[in-house]
């Protein structure tokens, strides 16, 4: 009995999914999963909001899935144009809001500094975000090697993407379908971190609008192209008193970006079959059984990972002032120096 005991300690050591013996139990078992039906989803929220210790798991009839390895990418795999992604930051809100990589199932979270939230500051004429963002489910920017597009590595994040429609400001964990219309290639910490910009498929102008390489956009949202643009490059300016840089100093095509995401959704399969090394990624998935050492039954997965059983949402915590005022930048993107810029 004791010997057994240490084994299993000494292989939680190593492993970020579960245990072999479950592993090859479920594989063996050669589980079915269900068809990916948006209409059966929901979301386990525990904690309170603006808070480090917040958490929303995804779920599919009532039982846990990961954001990032159980929705499928694309929901037509002969058409790589439209993709799904899941939103972390609803459009003019300022959380940092993101996917927890190292813990299984990867729940979205408030991203924090020393415990205390972060925020972005809003940069006139924003409200934080002017769009809706999030990460593509089932891609991964491959941390281990440089990408052949910028020469940097990725960031080890899935891929962000950004929703340019107005239908609605969208909310947390929600599950959107957009058709994308281009991308930037932002450098960050000297790691390759792609923006996919993308526009709901249910927004009207999505069907007269397909590449931010050229000006179709133009004609019916006049200078927001460029706005969103600049909006990258000097979003973190009251935080590092840089600009962010933007490989090429141009959106991508169209045609570019899906080239871009079906690579990354390679890399995703080789991350979470174990070909690729994921370090503390959490590669713990329900929808691809025959990968045995990433798989887990959904039905399992709240006492496997210990997770709550249920949401118990409480009231969110104040955020900080500072958050509520506009900041003012010159055209050379400096911050006007007579304001309080002390923001995290």
């Amino acid at each position: 009995m004791r010997l057994t005991i240490s084994l299993y300690l000494l292989h939680l050591a190593v492993s970020p999914v579960f245990s072999a013996a479950t592993a090859a139990a479920k594989c063996d078992d050669k589980a079915a999963t269900q068809g990916f039906d948006p209409k059966s989803l929901t979301l386990r929220e525990v904690g309170a909001r603006n808070t480090a210790d917040w958490r929303i798991w995804l779920e599919q009839d009532g039982n846990p899935i990961s954001f990032w390895h159980d929705i499928p990418l694309y929901p037509d795999e002969k058409n790589n144009n439209i993709v799904n992604f899941y939103v972390e930051i609803p459009r003019w809100t300022d959380g940092k809001i993101e996917t927890k990589r190292d813990k299984p199932l990867n729940p979205i979270y408030h991203d924090d500094k020393d415990d205390v939230p972060r925020y972005v500051a809003s940069v006139w004429p924003h409200k934080s975000y002017p769009f809706l963002y999030g990460s593509l489910p089932q891609t991964w920017e491959n941390s281990n090697i440089k990408h052949n597009f910028t020469g940097f590595p990725g960031d080890n994040d899935p891929m962000d993407v950004v929703d340019i429609s107005a239908i609605d400001p969208g909310f947390v964990g929600q599950v959107r379908t957009v058709k994308i219309l281009g991308g930037i290639p932002m450098i960050d910490d000297e790691t390759t971190d792609w923006k996919v910009i993308g526009i709901n498929v249910n927004d009207p102008l999505s069907k007269v609008v397909n590449n931010l390489a050229i000006d179709d956009l133009e004609k019916y949202r006049p200078g927001l192209k460029q706005t969103f643009y600049d909006w990258f490059v000097y979003y973190k300016v009251l935080r590092s008193g840089e600009l962010n840089t933007i490989f090429g100093n141009q959106y991508q095509n169209s045609n570019t970006i899906r080239d871009i995401v079906s690579e990354s959704h390679g890399f995703w399969k080789d991350l979470i079959s174990g070909k690729e090394d994921p370090g503390k990624i959490s590669t713990s998935q329900t929808s691809q059984p025959s990968i045995c050492n990433s798989y887990i039954a959904s039905k399992d997965a709240t006492k496997e990972f210990d997770l709550p059983k249920k949401s118990k949402i409480e009231p969110a915590a104040p955020r900080p002032a500072k958050y509520d005022k506009w900041f003012y930048i010159d055209e050379n993107f400096q911050v006007l120096p007579e304001q309080d810029i002390d923001v995290d």
